[in-house]
């Protein structure tokens, strides 16, 4: 009888060690997955970062364009007045 409860324990370890042994794989597949994931959005997070970045330099160049603009402008205006004034004071002479 004690020889039986020894091949029964043995016949359970190895039915156990089997199922352990098919089961790995598969925690091992999700352990890989959830890994490719974080990778993932890792990179995604990257990409996002220097998508901002990129657009930041952007919105700055045409800040910095739009205020050039903006002076040249008024330097154009400030000659047309000028020239018009002068253009007046000829005429009245």
């Amino acid at each position: 009888m004690e020889n039986g409860f020894v091949i029964l324990g043995i016949i359970a370890l190895l039915f156990l060690s089997m199922y352990g042994y098919a089961y790995a794989s598969v925690l091992m597949e999700k352990w890989n997955q959830r890994k490719e994931e974080k990778k993932r959005q890792k990179e995604e997070a990257l990409r996002l970062e220097r998508r901002l970045e990129r657009q930041r330099i952007i919105d700055e160049k045409v800040n910095r364009t739009s205020a050039r603009r903006a002076e040249i402008k008024k330097e154009l205006e400030l000659l047309e007045k000028m020239k018009n004034k002068d253009n007046n004071i000829k005429v009245a002479n």
